[in-house]
């Protein structure tokens, strides 16, 4: 299975269109969207952040894969949208095939952002979607926020500020993947034990991820792609 992975649009519909036509030659089998379809600091004149949701959906449900989506902290009003369009794992998780996909949206910031689930309420969403695929034979964790102390979420400080309990259920559950997104800066392919994690960067800026899962094997491999 080839696992395609876009995130942190921030609501740069143009760029989105550019480089979707360009993710077609990567063949694609499923497409996770990491979060932050929308950024509630940036304004479209004529579009609400609902409308700019639709239209980036639209562009991916285009491309005619499987579509599966978090929210990212932007994202706290397009939630119903996800769910509406059967493509949530926010809080629970889908199995296409011998992959089952978890997941649960939102992170920290400093900045008071929509959507800021507590550790507590992360952990629990995480447990709760698991529960959805524990039976299937590869399982792929999806989170806005990036696990602690990872190339992942180190930000251009070199401070990490990714999320503990994120690597805590990582350690524990041990998924084949963990995908996240988030800190822009720290796009790139790390490792917990056995598990290979993605962050995606930003996608108007070109990049996605590439994740191939031998599913006989259980081997991953994983990279970042620039697609300028």
């Amino acid at each position: 299975m080839r696992i395609i992975v876009v995130g942190d649009v921030h609501n740069d519909i143009e760029n989105l269109i550019q480089f979707l036509d360009r993710v077609k030659s990567l063949s694609p089998d499923v497409i996770v969207f990491s979060g932050d379809f929308i950024d509630i600091g940036i304004t479209i004149r004529g579009f609400t952040w609902i409308d700019v949701s639709k239209v980036v959906l639209e562009e991916l449900i285009a491309l005619n894969v499987p579509i599966l989506a978090i929210p990212g902290n932007h994202d706290k009003d397009i939630v119903p949208l996800l769910e509406e369009r059967g493509i949530s794992i926010h809080g629970s998780g889908k199995i296409l095939g011998d992959v089952g996909f978890y997941g649960f949206g939102g992170a920290k910031t400093p900045f008071g952002t929509p959507l800021e689930p507590e550790e507590e309420e992360l952990e629990a969403g995480l447990r709760k979607a698991y529960e959805r695929v524990k039976n299937a034979k590869i399982k792929v964790q999806v989170t806005h926020n990036p696990p602690y102390n990872t190339k992942l979420d180190r930000i251009s400080s070199g401070a990490h500020v990714g999320s503990k309990v994120v690597r805590k259920i990582i350690e524990e559950l041990q998924p084949n993947v963990a995908i996240c997104a988030h800190i822009h800066e720290a796009r790139g392919v790390d490792t917990i034990d056995h598990t290979k994690i993605v962050n995606a960067g930003r996608f108007p800026e070109g990049y996605c991820g590439v994740i191939d899962i031998d599913i006989s094997s259980s081997n991953v491999s994983a990279k970042i792609v620039n697609l300028i």
